[in-house]
């Protein structure tokens, strides 16, 4: 489940070619989510994320469960659906 946003602000300096001290500072994003497997928060770099998976739209898994694993059990819940009769009564919002 995707949380939110934050910033973090790092401040460098650096010499100049005239030999004067300049600060400068940079802005990382970081992005926090939620683990569908096991409900951690886990953070990320902005950076190094396709801008699409920053959504609910997508499960994110931490990187201490295993995301195969994950994704053949959601696989086994989707196929529970796809195998149903369209006449059926059952909710499938309870599968």
């Amino acid at each position: 489940m995707f949380i939110g946003i934050t910033y973090q602000i790092h401040k460098y300096s650096r010499c100049s070619k005239n030999g004067l001290q300049h600060t400068y500072s940079r802005k990382l994003s970081i992005v926090e989510f939620r683990c569908d497997n096991c409900n951690e928060i886990f953070t990320r770099s902005r950076g190094k994320m396709d801008p699409k998976r920053l959504s609910n739209n997508y499960f994110h898994v931490c990187s201490s469960c295993d995301a195969k694993r994950f994704a053949q059990r959601k696989r086994v819940d989707k196929s529970k659906i796809w195998d149903m009769k369209a006449s059926s009564l059952e909710d499938i919002s309870k599968l």
